[in-house]
């Protein structure tokens, strides 16, 4: 953790929302006049979109599996070094992924490959992860030690694999089989690295869906924010002095289900993440500008 440079690390897997939640700091970074570097998970992964099922078949060859959750798909110590000089030094070199041909056309790249590696801007006061593993504790690698904010994106999971499904097969253009194929490759990497992260969040976001979502494999839609609440748990609300009876009264239909966790109704959630996170980044801001 640094004053000087900061981290804010949002960890989620694939279809849980971290975009959404990216979405929200963006507004916040831009009310706040913060100038924020903002590095996607993806980036990190080892191989292009082309490359990835000759990985996956060569592995499954030699009875091993291979996923995007997994050390053997991502760069994970080219991530931790990015963690590490940019919090030790304000530097670091980070790529983009381009998932589609708008992001490769915009990039001057191909869709499903890499952006050259690149700098941190100069004049960046914040470094914003989203991405899979922003709080990483496993094969001697450790980012939670560099992020200053640490949070989670976490639906339940029956919603998380509807929200998966819906996109690669909506908007990535897979077909459903290879869809849950890839759930089910990579279900042991999931629990080995995505799940153990979410003890380690300083706040969390689940989404929990009020209808029937029991067989995700069937689900024809994803169910509205109408249809959904969504669970805030903070890990240690003093750390950021978490004001509860403000939030109640400001987020009419919320509660509180435990001392540390509010709920809030699911069209409530962007704007519970703007009145949780601007206070949290105004006082990083502060320290950042009154450090040596």
């Amino acid at each position: 953790m640094s004053r000087k440079h900061p981290i804010v690390a949002v960890t989620g897997a694939s279809g849980a929302g971290t975009s959404t939640v990216r979405e929200s700091f963006e507004h916040i970074f831009r009310r706040e006049g913060i100038k924020a570097a903002v590095v996607e998970g993806d980036g990190f992964h080892r191989y292009t979109r082309c490359e990835m099922p000759d990985k996956i078949r060569e592995a499954e060859a030699a009875g091993r599996r291979i996923s995007h959750f997994g050390p053997a798909g991502n760069l994970w110590p080219e991530l931790e070094a990015l963690f590490r000089d940019w919090s030790a030094e304000g530097r670091g070199r980070y790529r983009r992924y381009l998932h589609n041909k708008r992001e490769a056309d915009k990039a001057g790249g191909i869709a499903g490959t890499f952006t050259p590696w690149t700098d941190i801007p100069p004049g960046t006061e914040l470094l914003f992860y989203e991405g899979l593993h922003g709080c990483l504790v496993a094969d001697g690698i450790d980012l939670c030690r560099y992020a200053d904010v640490k949070i989670g994106v976490a639906p339940v999971i029956n919603l998380e694999w509807i929200q998966k499904i819906h996109r690669d097969t909506r908007i990535r253009g897979y077909s459903e089989e290879a869809v849950v194929d890839t759930i089910l490759r990579r279900m042991d990497d999931y629990v080995r690295y995505v799940i153990p992260q979410f003890e380690l969040t300083d706040i969390n976001f689940q989404r929990v869906p009020v209808v029937d979502t029991s067989n995700p494999l069937i689900a024809r839609d994803i169910p509205t924010a109408d249809e959904s609440l969504t669970v805030i748990r903070f890990r240690r609300p003093e750390l950021f002095a978490v004001d509860f009876p403000a939030l109640l009264q400001m987020l009419q239909g919320s509660w509180m289900s435990r001392r540390n966790t509010i709920v809030v109704p699911g069209g409530k959630t962007g704007l519970a993440m703007e009145l949780i996170a601007t206070p949290i980044l105004r006082r990083i801001a502060e320290a950042r500008r009154s450090a040596p």
